[in-house]
């Protein structure tokens, strides 16, 4: 898990994008929509559902695209205001109009891993293969829970910090419109990606 997490992919292109232009605390709420995800995924394979996930192949579809448009609108809304306001700083408050609520930030973590094909490749069918999943116990549930906590969400909190230190050594200067379009590019290929992959 902590191997597939450290791969770049839409959830880190999120994560990132998310600390660089609303500051890490945002940044780190992405990275727990993702983990809510994996959380979802993991109980799916765990309860035996991952062929009810396989009939209920065209809703996993719909999220994937609604996910995928999200993303979309997200860079889009940042490139357009790029040009508006100073630069952003860590603890400044980022008003709802621009996609900052901690809600937004939640949900486009949730949707970008439920649409992520890797998660759900992972979950779907590597994850069984390495667990029976007929014998587990609840001391194994909370153990696979804290594996996944550990695994991906300290990798996305890594990231999330490592993007605040980045931004940082910038300092307040005149580049930050350019990394907001930046940001808000990598957020829009982020849900062409998640869009386009089958």
């Amino acid at each position: 898990m902590l191997v597939l997490a450290l791969i770049p992919g839409p959830g880190v292109l999120a994560v990132i994008s998310r600390s660089l232009t609303l500051g890490l605390r945002q940044g780190l709420i992405a990275a727990a929509g993702i983990v809510a995800g994996d959380y979802l995924f993991i109980l799916l394979a765990l309860l035996g559902l991952s062929t009810l996930a396989e009939a209920m192949g065209s809703l996993f579809v719909i999220i994937k695209y609604a996910g995928a448009a999200f993303l979309i609108w997200l860079g889009v809304n940042l490139i357009l205001t790029s040009g508006k306001g100073k630069a952003i700083k860590n603890e400044e408050k980022v008003p709802e109009s621009s996609g900052g609520g901690i809600f937004s930030s939640f949900l486009l973590g949730l949707l970008t891993t439920l649409g992520n094909p890797k998660a759900i490749l992972f979950y779907a069918s590597f994850f069984p293969a390495f667990l029976d999943l007929t014998s587990v116990t609840s001391t194994d549930i909370f153990a696979i829970f804290t594996i996944a906590t550990l695994s991906v969400g300290s990798v996305m909190a890594g990231y999330a910090y490592f993007s605040i230190k980045a931004k940082l050594s910038f300092g307040n200067s005149n580049k930050a419109p350019a990394l907001k379009c930046g940001s808000g590019a990598l957020l829009i290929s982020s849900g062409i990606f998640v869009a386009a992959r089958g």
